[in-house]
């Protein structure tokens, strides 16, 4: 074989390893999607008449608002969710002022719920599952103030129920547990880019393992029908 057909030979196999590298990224890089798409359109449907419903809420910080907004949508009784930036020190901060670690905020997600359908201790639960809640300011590869833990209640019997159970939590690990069992200060909603961002975008980043979704879909099955 000559020097030119070497070549060619050459970049035939590296144009074909690229391909399969790519296409082996896109098969393996983010699973949240394969979990979700039937349950987040249960819960746009369940959106449609909340009166007489026992809608409550609470807010979640743990890490990369996009997969701790995933998690929730897959839960039953879960009736709406929203990202946005929790507990800062400015009015109506940017992405951009979040993340340059100067106001102080929290990506966080505001989560709505039926508690006659769904406990606040479940989802509590849940989200210890979704995070290690020994780790300050970081969750994956996530690093920095605004990627803290924390659990945000507007109310006070809610927040008792918070400490309550995070303290029950607590006893499961080794390290000391520094989530924050804190009243809502302020809450800003996050640009629309980053809302529902991984329905928008399959293959965006997410830091929650797979198993978790998983478990977040089955772990409030609907009641067993009376014979």
């Amino acid at each position: 074989m000559n020097t030119n057909n070497k070549k060619k030979m050459k970049n035939i196999l590296t144009l074909v390893a690229l391909i399969f590298g790519v296409a082996v990224f896109a098969a393996t890089s983010f699973s949240c999607s394969k979990a979700k798409v039937k349950n987040v359109e249960e819960n746009n449907k369940k959106e449609i008449n909340m009166e007489g419903k026992n809608i409550k809420e609470i807010y979640f910080a743990g890490g990369c608002f996009w997969g701790t907004e995933h998690l929730f949508q897959l839960v039953r009784g879960v009736v709406d969710t929203e990202v946005g930036y929790a507990n800062g020190r400015i009015k109506n901060p940017t992405y951009k002022q979040v993340i340059s670690h100067t106001t102080g905020f929290a990506e966080a997600v505001k989560v709505r719920y039926d508690a006659d359908e769904v406990n606040l201790p479940l989802l509590i639960e849940l989200f210890f599952k979704s995070i290690d809640p020994t780790t300050i300011d970081r969750q994956g590869n996530d690093r920095g103030d605004n990627y803290r833990s924390g659990i945000y209640s507007t109310d006070p019997s809610t927040e008792a129920i918070v400490k309550t159970e995070v303290a029950k939590l607590s006893k499961n690990y080794d390290k000391p547990v520094v989530v924050e069992t804190i009243p809502l200060k302020n809450f800003y909603k996050a640009e629309d880019y980053h809302q529902d961002y991984l329905d928008k975008n399959p293959g965006g980043y997410c830091h929650i393992p797979l198993s978790v979704f998983e478990e977040a879909k089955r772990a409030n099955p609907l009641p067993a029908a009376k014979e």
